[in-house]
Parts: C-alpha cells; sequence; structure tokens
C-alpha cells in the first residue's frame, strides 16, 4: 500500500471530523473527482425516523475493545472506511454515543483472542463518527457485512450488522436485511461506506 494512498484515505477522516462545511464531498472535490463519487455531508435522516433495525450480536463479540479508529494495521485487506452519524429518532445529532465495530478479516476469519478488527470509538459533536479499516472476507454461510453495537450515553444498545450492496450472498443470507446496506462508493483508490444510526 503506497504512503499516498494511506494519506489520502486520513485526509477523507479528517475532512469529514474538520469543522469546515465541505467535509467529505468538499475533499473529493478538491482532488478533482467526478461528482458519482461524492457523499452527502448531511444526515439522511427525515421527520419522526423509525430506528435503526436491530440484528443478531453473532457468536464473535469480544467484550472490552480498545478505543481505536484505525485497523489498518490489524490485517491486509483492501482497504475501507466506514462513517457515518448517529440520529435521535428526532434527527438531532446524538454527541458520545459510544459506535462499537467488529468484523472478519480479508479470509473471512474472526480473532477471538485479541482485539485485531476490534475497537470502538465516541461520535462528536455533531454525531459524525468515522473507522478506517478493511473490506471483510466472507464468512461460511454469510454475505459480506460488519458487526457494529451503538449506544448513547446512558442509553440501551443497539446491536446490528451492515451490509454491502450487489454482493451476490445478499440474497442466499437469511439474517440479510436491505433496510441495513450501506452506501458505498469509491475514493482514493478506497471503498468508503456511509450509514447513519438511529437510535431510540
Amino acid at each position: 500500500m503506497s504512503s499516498g494512498r494511506k494519506a489520502g484515505r486520513r485526509a477523507i477522516l479528517q475532512a469529514w471530523f474538520a469543522a469546515g462545511v465541505m467535509g467529505v464531498a468538499g475533499t473529493t472535490l478538491a482532488q478533482g473527482r467526478s461528482r458519482a463519487t461524492e457523499l452527502e455531508i448531511t444526515p439522511s435522516c427525515g421527520n419522526d425516523e423509525a430506528p435503526t433495525r436491530p440484528q443478531t450480536e453473532g457468536p464473535f463479540y469480544s467484550a472490552g475493545p480498545p478505543a481505536k479508529t484505525d485497523f489498518r494495521s490489524d490485517a491486509p485487506g483492501e482497504p475501507m472506511v466506514l462513517l457515518g452519524f448517529v440520529l435521535g429518532t428526532d434527527c438531532r445529532p446524538i454527541e458520545g454515543a459510544r459506535v462499537d465495530l467488529w468484523h472478519a478479516d480479508a479470509d473471512g476469519r474472526y480473532d477471538n483472542r485479541s482485539f485485531r478488527l476490534r475497537g470502538w470509538q465516541a461520535s462528536d459533536a455533531r454525531g459524525r463518527f468515522g473507522f478506517e479499516t478493511i473490506v471483510p472476507g466472507l464468512y461460511p454461510g454469510r454475505t459480506r457485512h460488519f458487526h457494529v453495537k451503538v449506544q448513547r450515553p446512558g442509553g440501551p444498545v443497539l446491536t446490528t450488522q451492515l451490509y454491502f450492496p450487489d454482493e451476490p450472498g445478499n440474497r442466499r443470507d437469511f439474517i440479510f436485511d436491505a433496510r441495513l446496506l450501506m452506501e458505498v462508493r469509491r475514493v482514493n483508490g478506497a471503498r468508503i461506506g456511509r450509514f447513519d444510526f438511529i437510535i431510540g
């Protein structure tokens, strides 16, 4: 992996967390990319939004993961950034929500002895979160997915899974829910996945 590409992905995350209004879309345009690769920087939430659907935790959750946003040194694989907002059902951003992410490596294996490809972070004052990681491989019997827990300060925990669009395994996966599809684009040599969580 070239240092330029890694720096580009870091720039995307830095732009996402920057105070400026352009955010990720501004970074993309500044690099001369097509408008087709832009990511909206406003929450995808309407009035009286339904909460994000819960799903099973699965057998591979490890309690007590570290605070970590960059998983890239944990395992080789296709680079990916996962970002979005944590919002209430009133569409207001939730600051300090814990977003806990874990997933398989590029070969579809979960690490249950340490915290590779596992970590959490708190959403910022605008409700934003962002992780640098890799595209998960295919665990036997499942389509490609991320596992996530989201919790507002003092609130209940939402446990769910996020899915990739246009995956052949989506049609065969008995857990798959189209309401949990990420918006995925390619920017700067990496996949950029976007999902906004709505929690009670």
